[in-house]
């Protein structure tokens, strides 16, 4: 469908061999014989030779996995089994660079609550170690889950080390969360610990979460103890433990990891359908290690490297900062408000801290180009060698922003994957070429393509993203799914032993790919997904509103732009004043990214016979869609509601 994009970097030869990549094209020849004439042909024996990939990663990283009976047990998908018998633990493979390099920095934090922050490797170990033995004092074990709710600082990288380092399992939910969606959450899993900090400096001011933590923790009715991490001078509310005190004591000296078995859950980490509760999607420990050091050769990262990635610790991009901790990098993070006092201030700390690699969503950058923000010009960005960019595509004029304004010489690699497998389909190799609006390749190891609506692979169009082989960093299952009957649905359904991702995708004659959105119904917004039915129940609990309908219509590079649609009770008119009410319900109850661009009355919301939302038709007919085509009016409760849709959509296109 697209044309060659230009070229807009390349990097030098010498720089091209000094990568974690070459480095490891190199080992494979010396080690295991094996050479390609190019990237496309080492991507194709990475997802055919599954076996001799996966181990080849274990060996060049030197990852502690005790010995296994197979690489695969079970191919299929869903319900591959991967490295049955073998033992590890994910927080012992970044815990070891302790070990080697206690006294270099391990983490540096940028917060308007604490202010800057460092931490050595050897400060990392000992505060994990104590965080550790204080969870077990607690009565915490292997299969316990441990929740909370902090923003992106230290004390969460510490929490949740030490919560995987002894088998327990992980999940986390950023403080501006709304609470109906943090219990939405935290409730199908059943914790046994909660850490929550309860209020943060963002923008200059106070934000006061007290009471709001104190109802999600009323609300968890399994919780046995309750951690409250201070911050701008509350005290531990009754009935919580002091964070400090958890941590009290000095660290045993015979303190390590505890190894489980390769599918032991590690987190669970949340991603929403369109309709029912989030889709709590548990990973495992092993899973997630591989994940890790494959990631590193496409992320060229290794000790050397200062890194940091704009995210919400509610977006699964946090957790990506364990990509570059695992490889002994140091991990910048960033806890405020990224336009305060301006939108040059995340900027400001990456020229501070003279860091090497910076990635955020492209909503950021995007932002940052609409501002006339020249960030070369006012800083010094000499250290900066690498930037990437998820969450939804970036345009091919922010491309060009970031070489024009930002660094000429810099490696720009946006990547795409998600939630669900805790990694990348595509993204960026730094011995390639980067083209405008294009990332440069599939990931090894995952089979990636782009499949026509008759399960038939394209190359050069957009078609369904979806993934044809196994990958160790697929979920083990989704938490409570006992059939496995909703984890099928999610990922499944359309074709059949073959993961659907719900992206459109093209790859081009090259090996590249262009993300063009979301496929399906679930709403993104700067990289955080959010299942339709949590706006509704936000929404439609307000006695004005008596039904609902909402879309994303983030497609071919625009901006996501997300209508709401309500139904209210009789005798009202949508106003201002209502309009406000039901975003400060939005803002209050979800999260203050889901308030819609814009708010409209209807008479009737489209139904199928069966009472769905038609989300989807909606979503197609706005975006151009036929009126005819998108939708089978015979197969609609309410038939007549689509003409004011229809209506609408013409009304939005004479605009354009």
């Amino acid at each position: 469908m697209s044309d060659a994009a230009p070229i807009l970097w390349a990097p030098t030869l010498e720089r091209a061999e000094a990568t974690a990549m070459a480095q490891f094209i190199r080992w494979l020849q010396a080690e295991r014989g094996l050479s390609f004439a190019d990237y496309q042909a080492l991507w194709e024996w990475s997802v055919t030779d599954l076996e001799g990939f996966w181990t080849a990663i274990i060996a060049f990283f030197d990852l502690e996995l005790t010995p296994w009976q197979a690489v695969l047990g079970n191919r299929a998908m869903p319900g591959a089994e991967w490295f049955p018998g073998a033992r590890v633990n994910f927080a012992q493979h970044v815990l070891r660079h302790a070990r080697d390099r206690p006294q270099a920095q391990a983490l540096i934090a940028w917060s308007e609550t604490y202010g800057r922050q460092e931490m050595t490797w050897a400060e990392l170990h000992d505060r994990v170690a104590r965080t550790a033995t204080g969870l077990r004092r607690l009565g915490v074990g292997q299969g316990d889950r441990v929740v909370a709710i902090l923003p992106n600082t230290p004390e969460a990288m510490v929490a949740a080390l030490a919560v995987m380092s002894i088998g327990a399992i992980w999940s986390l939910a950023a403080p501006d969360m709304g609470p109906v969606a943090v219990l939405d959450r935290f409730r199908q899993i059943d914790p046994k610990v909660l850490i929550a900090q309860d209020s943060y400096m963002l923008a200059g001011k106070r934000i006061d979460r007290c009471d709001v933590v104190a109802g999600i923790a009323d609300g968890l009715p399994g919780l046995a103890h309750k951690v409250h991490v201070p911050a701008t001078g509350t005290p531990a509310p009754e009935g919580w433990m002091q964070w400090d005190d958890l941590l009290a004591g000095a660290a045993p000296q015979d303190f390590a990891p505890t190894p489980v078995p390769f599918d032991h859950p590690l987190w669970i980490v949340y991603s929403s359908g369109t309709t029912g509760s989030p889709k709590p999607i548990v990973h495992g420990q092993g899973g997630l290690v591989l994940e890790c050091a494959k990631a590193a050769l496409h992320m060229d990262l290794g000790p050397q490297e200062r890194f940091t990635w704009l995210t919400s610790s509610g977006w699964i991009m946090w957790n990506a900062q364990f990509f570059a901790l695992m490889q002994g990098a140091t991990v910048a993070l960033f806890d405020g408000a990224p336009n305060h006092p301006d939108l040059l201030q995340v900027w400001r700390m990456v020229a501070q801290e003279r860091l090497t690699s910076f990635g955020a969503g492209a909503a950021f950058f995007m932002g940052c180009q609409k501002a006339g923000l020249r960030p070369g010009a006012e800083l010094d960005l000499g250290a900066l060698r690498g930037i990437g960019s998820t969450g939804s595509p970036l345009s091919p004029e922010a491309y060009e922003w970031i070489y024009r304004e930002v660094k000429a010489d810099v490696w720009l690699a946006p990547l795409s994957g998600g939630t669900d497998l805790a990694g990348a389909f595509v993204g960026g190799n730094p011995m390639l070429p980067v083209r405008a609006g294009e990332m440069q390749c599939r990931f090894l190891g995952n089979a990636a393509r782009a499949f026509d609506e008759n399960g038939h692979e394209v190359i050069g169009q957009v078609g369904e993203l979806v993934c044809t082989a196994p990958l160790p960093s697929m979920p083990l299952y989704f938490w409570g799914d006992d059939d496995g009957s909703r984890l099928h649905e999610a990922y499944f359904d359309t074709f059949p032993g073959v993961w659907r991702h719900g992206d459109w995708i093209e790859i081009t004659p090259h090996g590249g790919a262009i993300i063009y959105g979301r496929s399906d119904a679930t709403i993104n917004r700067q990289g955080l997904r959010l299942g339709s039915s949590e706006i509704y129940r936000a929404v439609e609990a307000m006695d004005e509103v008596l039904d609902s309908l909402v879309v994303d219509l983030e497609f071919l590079g625009r901006e996501s732009f997300m209508p709401l649609f309500v139904v209210l009770a009789p005798g009202l008119v949508l106003d201002d004043a209502l309009r406000a009410a039901i975003s400060a319900r939005i803002r209050a109850d979800v999260s203050p990214r889901f308030v819609p661009n814009a708010i409209e009355q209807v008479t009737d919301v489209p139904r199928t016979l069966s009472g769905k939302k038609l989300e989807v038709p909606v979503k197609k007919l706005l975006l151009g869609g036929d009126p005819e085509a998108v939708v089978n009016r015979d197969s609609m409760a309410n038939p007549q509601s689509f003409d004011w849709f229809v209506a609408y959509a013409a009304a939005r296109g004479e605009k354009a």
